[in-house]
């Protein structure tokens, strides 16, 4: 039986290893942590469960098909709830509104709060759901780097339609000809966090990703993000795959520019390919020391990386929800502190998630537990102590303003992850949480491919390479390696 290594346990790497086993793969996955996940994980603070990294689901149907691939039902092992409602906003001057994930109930809402026309509105998503179809089969399925895909139907129909997807506009400028207010402006300007960008840089075309929560939905596991992480690595083990915990791959080895194992503990361990999950840099800095580092992964432009206070929260809130947004006031200065400045504006942008909403024991009866994050650049040696400091007292005061209470007496316990402690647990360059930001018209084919062009056996998967970050194209770039795997 042919054999194969993945080198970590982030979600590629677990799908990776499900999908490779499907193809006659004897696979062993190699993980420096104790755990799975990566940065889907969870932790216990006291009383309150907390899901460690990700905490929006979209796109459930690729999970799904992990299973449906195996032969069982999703239903058995992993469920989830569609939400009728995607997060709530609040704006500085007291605007606030729950968002539907209804399109036509969203347009009614924005027309009623905000005055716009509700037909530009449905036009809006209707292109960005016309924008996700032309870039899915080209940008999301399958290798960017690959001839095969282009030289089929819906590769050339993709590439005949470029023009249509706005690459030579900024998502600011698209969204402020498109719509009149301010807020609405401000509202889908920030699809570009979904993927660590700057909507005053990144093109477009991102406006394809509103489309994946109006025209897919939104959702909850039952059990919390991390089932997404644990009733996959159940289902890689029924598939035979073996992961080896607190084991960090130290070399990929290379044999006549062939990939056949990895070094780990010193030891040497044979196979006739390597998957790494690890970001890429780290990737050819750390395990590939005799591979030439290819200057566009040195060049490119970090994501944004977060700030996370996980509070513990000793009152219930019923205005806010499972997700909820607290917007800055000047979102244009905020993004230019992030890339342009590196550090951390004084009104910084705040989401908080809930899981306790819906997952009544994640914390105690009357309690909420809130994962709390900012928006922050990537580390680049700054005084993060003095940022965390700066940007915690800030956090606090606006909750303070627009919740209109003295929100710090509400904290009963605390832990922060910051740019320096995700990039020490997870390996991802510069702790950033999407690889490479897309601040630019060509960001989709700067990524490293999922392969290596000089080293046979060799692939890659994750949110460092194609096609990038958040859970659903991190499951997608498994899915890739695994077609470009011959069985």
């Amino acid at each position: 039986m042919r054999t194969c290594i993945v080198v970590g346990s982030g979600i590629a790497g677990i799908a990776s290893s499900i999908r490779l086993s499907k193809k006659g793969y004897k696979v062993t996955v190699y993980e420096a942590n104790a755990y799975a996940g990566g940065k889907l994980s969870e932790f216990q603070q006291g009383s309150y469960r907390f899901d460690a990294g990700p905490s929006l689901f979209t796109m459930p149907m690729f999970v799904d098909e992990l299973f449906e691939l195996c032969g069982e039902n999703p239903r058995d092992h992993f469920n989830y709830i569609k939400l009728n409602e995607g997060c709530r906003y609040f704006y500085e001057d007291g605007t606030r509104f729950n968002c539907p994930t209804n399109p036509n109930q969203f347009a009614d809402l924005m027309h009623e709060q905000l005055g716009e026309d509700k037909q530009a509105v449905l036009k809006f998503l209707n292109k960005s759901a016309k924008m996700y179809e032309i870039t899915k089969p080209v940008f999301l399925e399958n290798s960017l780097h690959k001839l095969s895909t282009y030289l089929n139907r819906k590769g050339l129909r993709g590439i005949l339609n470029l023009w249509r997807l706005n690459m030579f506009s900024t998502m600011f400028q698209a969204n402020s000809k498109t719509f009149k207010n301010q807020k609405t402006i401000q509202f889908f300007n920030r699809f570009a966090t979904y993927n660590g960008s700057n909507p005053y840089k990144a093109p477009a075309t991102l406006n394809i990703i509103p489309h994946l929560e109006f025209g897919y939905g939104t959702y909850f596991p039952e059990k919390g993000m991390v089932d997404i992480t644990n009733s996959l690595v159940s289902l890689a083990e029924r598939q035979g795959v073996k992961f080896e915990y607190k084991k960090k791959v130290e070399e990929i080895l290379i044999n006549d520019n062939k990939a056949c194992g990895v070094r780990v503990d010193g030891v040497e361990k044979h196979s006739d390919l390597v998957v790494s999950n690890m970001d890429i840099s780290p990737t050819y800095k750390y395990l590939l020391p005799n591979v030439e580092t290819p200057k566009r992964v040195e060049q490119v432009e970090s994501s944004s990386s977060a700030l996370i206070f996980y509070w513990g929260i000793s009152r219930a809130f019923p205005e806010l929800d499972l997700h909820n947004i607290f917007f800055s006031a000047d979102y244009e200065q905020e993004f230019s502190k992030i890339f342009n400045e590196k550090s951390v504006g004084t009104d910084p942008t705040i989401y908080v998630n809930i899981s306790s909403k819906y997952k009544k024991d994640d914390a105690p009866e009357a309690c909420e537990n809130w994962f709390v994050m900012v928006n922050v650049p990537a580390n680049e040696g700054q005084d993060w102590d003095t940022i965390i400091e700066e940007t915690r007292k800030n956090t606090i005061a606006k909750l303070s303003r627009l919740l209109g209470l003295d929100f710090k007496s509400c904290i009963a316990n605390e832990s922060i992850l910051d740019p320096r402690s995700i990039e020490s647990k997870t390996s991802s360059f510069r702790g950033a949480l999407y690889g490479s930001s897309s601040n630019h018209m060509m960001s989709a084919f700067f990524r490293h491919a999922n392969f290596s062009g000089s080293i046979e056996g060799l692939y890659f998967c994750g949110g460092s390479v194609h096609p990038g970050g958040g859970i659903p194209l991190c499951l997608l770039s498994a899915k890739i390696v695994s077609g470009l795997v011959k069985a």
